[in-house]
């Protein structure tokens, strides 16, 4: 197994900083980067940071991952967690770990955000604690057999 982490972001998340900011936070996809870039240093693992608003992008990623025997992947797949079966089928047919992210908690929203396709297929998630959920995320990776 390989030090390395995917954090694999889909639609919308290109966003954040501007993106309903009393939801998401202010924080930007490149801020949320250069501090797990720096965590990542301290536990001795590498990050390949990415972000598509192409569901089949997420799906390819998650097979380079585990092509490439990664550590884990971190994924936040925007509104696609809550829609995409392709999303939890690549997740049960890939032998990486995976930990859903959510900046905000989906089940203090809408209706339709209380199901996540892929929660059902993740080993965990991590909602609600905004960017800070993304170093969370990246302790639980830290964690797992090499």
């Amino acid at each position: 197994m390989s030090n390395t982490v995917f954090v694999l972001n889909g639609p919308n998340l290109n966003l954040l900083g501007m993106r309903e900011p009393e939801i998401y936070g202010s924080d930007t996809l490149d801020d949320i980067a250069g501090r797990l870039e720096d965590k990542a240093q301290g536990l001795g693992l590498e990050i390949e940071m990415r972000q598509s608003n192409h569901e089949g992008h997420l799906v390819d990623w998650m097979h380079e991952a585990q092509a490439d025997n990664a550590r884990a992947v971190i994924l936040n797949a925007g509104a696609l967690t809550h829609t995409s079966i392709a999303l939890y089928d690549t997740i049960r047919a890939i032998r990486t770990p995976v930990i859903e992210v959510h900046l905000s908690n989906p089940h203090t929203r809408e209706a339709f955000r209380h199901k996540s396709f892929v929660g059902m297929a993740a080993v965990g998630t991590i909602a609600g604690f905004g960017a800070l959920g993304y170093e969370l995320a990246l302790d639980a990776a830290a964690s797992f057999e090499p």
